[in-house]
């Protein structure tokens, strides 16, 4: 699949940190009946992804949920522990939903992964950001490589 909008976004299973540890989520709980505003960052504790994507998204919670949507997560090919830290670190408590897609499942099922391996990252998400409507991509951002302008928190807002 590529990712495009008017396309229904592919079955896949993250993993969260509940309550009780590790936890799977379908894509289908995650999008089904939902407005959700998903971003993908190549990873977890990285630059950009920590000074800027991550934390833009977090400031922005409240117009966020104003404009109707009512999910906020952040997609990143890490482990379910490290994209944990990262949340913890940053502060996004429950406002933003952590996703781990440890294997790049759901990135190679989007057509949107990275061969970061030049860097010693192996495969990862390009950095994108897409609004989904009943797990039917309605807006979809994609970074040039090294860019970050139209995944933003901002730029997305605009759009909605």
């Amino acid at each position: 699949m590529t990712a495009k909008i008017g396309v229904s976004l592919p079955a896949a299973t993250f993993t969260v940190f509940g309550p009780d540890g590790p936890a799977p989520l379908t894509s289908e709980d995650l999008f089904k009946g939902k407005t959700v505003a998903l971003f993908a960052v190549p990873g977890a504790f990285t630059p950009t992804c920590s000074a800027k994507h991550l934390p833009g998204f977090k400031a922005e919670v409240a117009a966020f949920r104003a404009k109707g949507v009512d999910t906020i997560a952040c997609v990143s090919v890490n482990d379910v522990f490290v994209m944990k830290a990262w949340g913890a670190d940053q502060g996004v408590g429950d406002d933003i939903l952590m996703l781990a897609d440890g294997n790049g499942d759901f990135t190679r099922a989007m057509g949107l992964e990275l061969d970061g391996s030049r860097f010693g990252m192996g495969l990862r998400s390009q950095r994108y950001s897409l609004l989904a409507r009943d797990g039917v991509i309605v807006e979809l951002n994609v970074e040039a490589g090294g860019e970050f302008r139209v995944s933003s928190a901002e730029y997305m807002l605009a759009q909605i």
